[in-house]
């Protein structure tokens, strides 16, 4: 019987580290070059790596993935703000056109990609030139149906003499615009005109107090306006909201903001709390649910960036610093509790260039808003029409569209004029309030993101 040969024993096979790609290449380009070139010839130089690893782009090689990522991996610091908080590290990308062999499309291109580019000129022109037509046509609509309906009986209660030297009656349907510039116009401006001087007096003498200063100023506002039972209600929910964030869980601060807030929408929590409002007058109700939504909001927004930052370790004082600020309180914007502490820490604030110039430019562009709707409603009645459905069934379809569009329009400026005066205040105060919102027509999606941008940042927090 023939004896089995025994099979010679194999080693394992040895794993070795990947070669960085320009050594793969250069290692069967010179076993290429040694199976075909003649003996005793040396073999040619290994060529310098190429620029792009195998069918890698060189964006992925510099980003760290692909096999250089993977043999060589790179360890950045990780950068951060002087107040301790990290930031995110953007990886440079390569320019267009710097790498060879990379891609060959111009910035122009990739900048012409972009969301923000702005449309031709001649392509917003014609844009421009359809919109004013079409809102030309409606309006010539709804003047004449305007006209017809000034001396119907339904619309007695809400069209008042106006200009009657010209015979126009103006359109008083909205009871809040006209408390704001006839009842309340005059303690409007004393309060804010008082703001402004004790800022500028405290400013000079004593800079390092100036937030002590528009809390105590703002809480006697609030104390002389809706009574020390409702001062004493805002006092209780800022307290509650402060030792929520003492424990530093913030789904607690946000669940307990929540309930706060809910607490003015339903029975009997609302009746109980409105009874803390001493005496009866015009614009109760509105300064009533105004201030106390947007203390919630602000204490909500504290007791969150107190719990982010356990280490800043910030007071009661500070809360109601915050939420007294008088031109904020009752109607907005909302301003983050960290950008208001931010700014409001400096002791030697510094305007920019240009500052006052775009301050008084904001003041002027509220004065001629508040001028141009006191215009309009003495031709326009786009309030009190909606009210009688029977003249309105036999509108037009053009002058309904006009009409739609106008109230759209008008909520939009009075937000935009409300905004203003107190954007200007607060800008005296050397502070960088929310932009006021944009006008309806320029937007695409109407969101918070672009007409209530303080309720969009606070969302964002």
């Amino acid at each position: 019987m023939p004896l089995a040969t025994p099979s010679p024993t194999l080693a394992p096979p040895t794993i070795l580290p990947a070669a960085p790609c320009g050594q793969q290449l250069c290692s069967a380009r010179l076993c290429s070059t040694l199976l075909s070139s003649a003996p005793g010839r040396p073999p040619p130089p290994c060529p310098p790596p190429p620029s792009s690893c195998c069918h890698h782009s060189p964006l992925i090689a510099l980003r760290g993935w692909g096999p250089q990522g993977w043999t060589h991996p790179t360890v950045a610091p990780e950068p951060s703000w002087s107040d301790g908080r990290k930031v995110g590290r953007r990886t440079p990308e390569p320019e267009v056109g710097s790498v060879p062999g990379s891609l060959t499309t111009s910035s122009s291109t990739i900048q012409a990609m972009g969301i923000k580019t702005a449309l031709p000129a001649a392509e917003l022109g014609l844009y421009s030139l359809v919109l004013s037509g079409a809102l030309a046509y409606a309006g010539r609509g709804l003047l004449e149906a305007s006209q017809d309906g000034a001396h119907r009986k339904a619309f007695r209660e809400s069209v008042r003499p106006g200009w009657e030297y010209i015979g126009r009656k103006m359109d008083v349907a909205d009871f809040e615009w006209v408390m704001w510039f006839t009842s309340f116009r005059n303690v409007i401006i004393f309060a804010l005109s008082g703001h402004v001087l004790f800022a500028k007096l405290c400013t000079m003498v004593a800079p390092q107090l100036r937030s002590w200063m528009y809390a105590v100023y703002g809480a006697l506002a609030v104390l002389g306006t809706m009574g020390p039972w409702y001062l004493l209600l805002l006092l209780g929910h800022c307290v509650s909201l402060y030792v929520a964030s003492l424990l530093g869980q913030p789904w607690l601060c946000l669940g307990l903001g929540l309930a706060s807030l809910a607490s003015f929408k339903l029975d009997p929590l609302i009746s109980w709390q409105s009874g803390f409002v001493t005496g009866t007058f015009d614009l109760q109700e509105v300064l009533f649910h105004g201030g106390s939504g947007f203390t919630v909001l602000r204490c909500t927004s504290f007791a969150l960036e107190s719990c982010a930052h356990p280490d800043r370790r910030y007071s009661l004082a500070d809360l109601l610093k915050y939420n007294f600020y008088l031109p904020f309180f009752f109607f907005g914007p909302i301003m983050t509790f960290d950008r208001f502490h931010t700014q409001m820490s400096q002791v030697e604030p510094v305007r920019r260039e240009g500052e006052l110039w775009r301050i008084r430019a904001q003041a002027g562009l509220s004065v001629v808003a508040v001028m141009a709707v006191d215009i309009f409603f003495h031709f326009f009645y786009i309030l009190t029409i909606p009210s009688d459905l029977k003249f309105a069934n036999r509108l037009p379809d053009s002058a309904l569209a006009g009409l739609a569009y106008s109230n759209l329009v008008y909520d939009w400026v009075k937000a935009a004029v409300l905004f203003g005066v107190v954007n200007t205040v607060a800008r005296l105060d050397h502070l960088d309030p929310p932009q006021p919102p944009k006008c309806i027509t320029a937007l695409y999606v109407f969101a918070e993101t672009h007409f209530d941008r303080g309720i969009n940042d606070w969302l964002c927090k």
